[in-house]
């Protein structure tokens, strides 16, 4: 049963958070470039940097997505970025507009759900023969022989 859970949080993982982000991030490949700066580091994969660039003649700072890679990095590393021309919020590594790290966790997180989906059913068929030979026989059966 705990398989089977795991399975499906993995692939919940997968299909609502995971393939999103990187889609999110594919979107962006045909976005404006600019070079920038890391403004804020931190945990990347999880959306806690921040960018520095200049936009329409504007300096903006903007969050990168969940499933950017970078995290590494120290503030104030340049980069260059992808972003959206009306709204330049809307940023990405130039480096992951490819589906970056999201792409990798998709991956991950669905073949473990697959991995643990298996198991589970491995281990159900299992069961299920066992309590079948261990049953004992009933008025109708045929203990003779």
């Amino acid at each position: 049963m705990i398989l089977l859970v795991l399975a499906l949080l993995l692939g919940g993982c997968s299909a609502l958070v995971m393939y999103p982000a990187a889609q999110h991030l594919r979107s962006l490949q045909d976005g404006e470039r600019a070079h920038a700066t890391l403004h804020t580091s931190g945990s990347c994969v999880i959306g806690q940097c921040q960018v520095r660039f200049e936009a329409g003649g504007r300096t903006v700072v903007a969050d990168l997505p969940v499933g950017s890679g970078g995290g590494k990095d120290s503030a104030g590393t340049p980069l260059t970025v992808r972003y959206q021309a009306d709204d330049p919020q809307v940023v990405a590594r130039e480096e992951d507009v490819d589906g970056g790290g999201a792409a990798v966790g998709l991956v991950m997180s669905g073949a473990g759900a697959l991995l643990f989906l298996v198991i589970a059913v491995v281990v159900a068929i299992g069961m299920a023969r066992q309590r079948r030979t261990d049953s004992p026989p009933g008025p109708g059966d045929d203990v003779t022989g």
